[in-house]
C-alpha cells in the first residue's frame, strides 16, 4: 500500500475536493454527540463536492464587496459571476488578470490565478468571452508505508470557459458558458492497488440579467437597477479512480439585485447582494448500526435522501432533501424534530452583499460582508477593497477580514489588473 503525506491545510482541501458528502450526526436526547450543543440550534451537516475552487471569488472588485457580483455592472470577470451581463458591456472589449494567494494561514504556496476577457460583436447586442482559472495547491510528498519518500508532486486544478451573451431587448439578456474542468490531485499515484487519475468534467452555466437605467431618485438623481441569476457548473460527476464513486461538482444557484445611484457628476454609489445555494444533495442521516437498505443495497437512511443519484435528480432534489435534526427515542426508534428539515434547507443559503463608491469614475472604495450558517461551513467575513482607473487601465485590490476564530480565509488578498480595448471605457456610438 502506498500512502502520501499532506500538510494539514492541503489535506483538508484535498478531502473537501474528493469526498462527495459527510455523514450527518444522530443526536441523543437532542444533544449533538459531536459538539455537545443543543441540536435544536442545528447539527453540523456541511455539503461538500469535488473541485470547490470553482466557487471561489476570482476578482478584486466583487471580492471587495463581500464576494457578491451576480448583478454588478459588466466587466471582464462577468464570465464567473453571470455571463449574460456581457451583452450590456460598455466597452468593445476588456481583458483582466487576477491573482490571489490562497489559505496562506495554512499553506505558504497555494494560489488562484484567473485570466478573462470578452469582445462585443458587430451587432452591439452580443458578446463572446473566454476565461482560464488555475488553482495551485502547493506541493506534497508521496511516501510508502515505511515513510520512505517516493516522489514530490504539485497538485493543481484548472477550468477553461467560453461564453456567449445576447440581448433580448433593451433591458434583458441571457447567456451561456461551457466549461472544461481538470483536477489533478494525485499525479496518478497508486493507492491500495487502485490507480488514481485526474478528475475531468464538462459543465455549463445558464444565466439571465435584467437592467433598468434612468430611475429617478429624489427628483434630480438617476439610478440603475439590475437583477441577475446564474445557474453554474451544471455538469457530469467527477471521479479520481476508475473504481470509486463519482462526486458531484459544485452546481450552484446565484441570484441577487444591485442598485447604482449617481449622486452628481462625479460621485456614485452601488449596493448589491447575492444569495447562493448549492444544487447538490445534502448528506442524509444514516442508521448508526450500518444497516443496508434492501431496495438500493446501500446504507439505510433515517432522514433525507440517498445522495447517489443522477445530476438532474440531484439538482431538483436539493431543495427538499435536508434531513433535519434526528433524535433517538426512548424505545430506540428515531424521529425528526418538527420543522427542522425546513430550517436546514434555509440554512443552506449563504448571503453576500456590498457597497461601492466611485469618484469621477477613477477612484473606488468598496466594502462588504459574507455570511454562512455555522452548520453549513461557518464562513463569516468582512471585505475591503479599492480601485483606480486611468485611461485604458484599471487596478483593483481586496482584503478579507474573518470574524471567526482561526479562520483559514483570514487576511486573504486579491489583485486584479484590467485593460479596456476602446479608450476610456465609453461605449462606442451605434
Amino acid at each position: 500500500m502506498i500512502l502520501h503525506s499532506l500538510r494539514p491545510g492541503l489535506l483538508t482541501l484535498a478531502i473537501t475536493a474528493v469526498v462527495s458528502g459527510s455523514q450527518a450526526q444522530v443526536s441523543t436526547n437532542c444533544i449533538n454527540q459531536l459538539t455537545g450543543q443543543d441540536c435544536r440550534q442545528g447539527v453540523l451537516n456541511t455539503i461538500t463536492t469535488a473541485v470547490p475552487f470553482l466557487l471561489i471569488s476570482v476578482d478584486s472588485r466583487a471580492g471587495g464587496m463581500g464576494d457578491a457580483g451576480v448583478a454588478l455592472s459588466p466587466d471582464a470577470n462577468s464570465i464567473h459571476w453571470n455571463p449574460s451581463k456581457l451583452a450590456f458591456a460598455e466597452n468593445d472589449g476588456e481583458f483582466s488578470m487576477s491573482y490571489s494567494p490562497w489559505l496562506r494561514n495554512l499553506v505558504p504556496d497555494m494560489s488562484l490565478a484567473y485570466l478573462s476577457g470578452y469582445k462585443r460583436l458587430a451587432n452591439k447586442r452580443s458578446a463572446i468571452g473566454a476565461s482560464l482559472r488555475y488553482f495551485n495547491l502547493g506541493s506534497i510528498t508521496f511516501t510508502n508505508i515505511d515513510g520512505t519518500t517516493i516522489r514530490d508532486f504539485k497538485p493543481a486544478e484548472f477550468a477553461f470557459d467560453v461564453a456567449f451573451a445576447q440581448q433580448f431587448g433593451d433591458n434583458f439578456s441571457g447567456g451561456v458558458a461551457i466549461r472544461y474542468i481538470n483536477s489533478n490531485l494525485t499525479g496518478g499515484i497508486s493507492v491500495q492497488g487502485a490507480d488514481s487519475k485526474a478528475g475531468q468534467s464538462v459543465a455549463a452555466d445558464v444565466s439571465f440579467y435584467f437592467r433598468k437605467p434612468g430611475i429617478q431618485v429624489g427628483g434630480d438623481r438617476e439610478g440603475t437597477f439590475a437583477f441577475g441569476m446564474n445557474i453554474s457548473n451544471i455538469g457530469a460527476k467527477m471521479a479520481y479512480t476508475s473504481s470509486s464513486n463519482k462526486d458531484f461538482i459544485p452546481m450552484n444557484l446565484r441570484i441577487g439585485p444591485s442598485f447604482k445611484l449617481d449622486l452628481d457628476e462625479y460621485n456614485s454609489i452601488t449596493f448589491n447582494m447575492d444569495a447562493n445555494k448549492l444544487l447538490v444533495p445534502t448528506p442524509p442521516v444514516y442508521y448508526p448500526d450500518g444497516r443496508i437498505d434492501p431496495v438500493t443495497n446501500e446504507r439505510a437512511v433515517i432522514s433525507g435522501r440517498n445522495p447517489n443519484v443522477g445530476v438532474a435528480e440531484g439538482i431538483f432534489g436539493s431543495f427538499t432533501d435536508a434531513p433535519g435534526v434526528v433524535v433517538q427515542n426512548a424505545d430506540s426508534t428515531y424521529s425528526v424534530l418538527a420543522g427542522s428539515k425546513w430550517r436546514e434547507e434555509l440554512r443552506e443559503i449563504n448571503l453576500a452583499g456590498g457597497f461601492e463608491y466611485w469618484y469621477a469614475e477613477q477612484f473606488a472604495f468598496r466594502t462588504g460582508y459574507f455570511w454562512e450558517h455555522y452548520t453549513k461551513g461557518n464562513r463569516k467575513y468582512f471585505t475591503l477593497g479599492a480601485g483606480v482607473r486611468y485611461s485604458k487601465f484599471s487596478l483593483d485590490m481586496s482584503y478579507l477580514i474573518a470574524n471567526t476564530q482561526r479562520s483559514p480565509l483570514a487576511n486573504t488578498l486579491r489583485f486584479t489588473l484590467g485593460f479596456k480595448f476602446d479608450g476610456k471605457g465609453k461605449k462606442k456610438p451605434e
